[in-house]
């Protein structure tokens, strides 16, 4: 049986700021900007840095123009897109970030990879819904503040992932596009 840890969080919050954290947030950013990583590819550290990594799978789920596919570019650090686009299978994009374990002083990097998939896409391709939840660690549920259609449709996006074939998985609703804060989140029990 796991032991539970103690509340509060088991990552030091603010070691991004520490000196001794800029060797391992070097590999993951050029020119104060974040690295593209493929699939395939990660941050490269050197032969006596041993550093473990923690992958998680992440599921953007939305009504189409929510801003998905905004929110995992903005995640990653690369170019927003300036139109809207639909988007016709599953994106994803990797993004990786350096913690450090507050009891053990062990550093661990986050490899969050993560899944967009256009609305209309899930409706026409019955496979794609089962391939974004195989082995999923968690799901937002995207609505955006201007479009109260994406709002009312929080409970069938949330209703898709219920049940015994999902498993334990963490929701989290965000808000985007509100004029005056970037991103609000709401836990959902699990």
């Amino acid at each position: 049986m796991s032991l539970i840890p103690p509340p509060g969080s088991i990552i030091a919050a603010d070691w991004h700021r520490c000196a001794d954290s800029k060797e391992y947030f070097s590999k993951i950013l050029r020119k104060m900007r974040r690295k593209n990583f493929g699939l395939l590819e990660s941050p490269v550290m050197p032969p006596h840095v041993a550093v473990d990594t923690v992958h998680y799978k992440i599921f953007i789920s939305g009504k189409s123009g929510v801003g998905k596919t905004t929110l995992a570019a903005r995640l990653a650090g690369l170019n927003i897109p300036n139109m809207h686009y639909e988007t016709t299978g599953i994106e994803t994009t990797v993004v990786y970030w350096p913690v450090k374990l507050r009891e053990s002083g062990r550093v661990l990097f986050f490899r969050l990879q993560l899944w967009d998939c256009g609305e209309n896409a899930l409706r026409r391709f019955d496979h794609l819904l089962p391939s974004c939840k195989e082995q999923v660690d968690a799901v937002l549920f995207l609505f955006s503040f201007t479009d109260r259609m994406s709002f009312d449709d929080l409970s069938n996006q949330i209703a898709k992932w219920t049940g015994p074939s999902v498993g334990r998985v963490v929701k989290l609703v965000v808000g985007t596009k509100y004029p005056f804060v970037n991103v609000y989140t709401v836990m959902l029990p699990t």
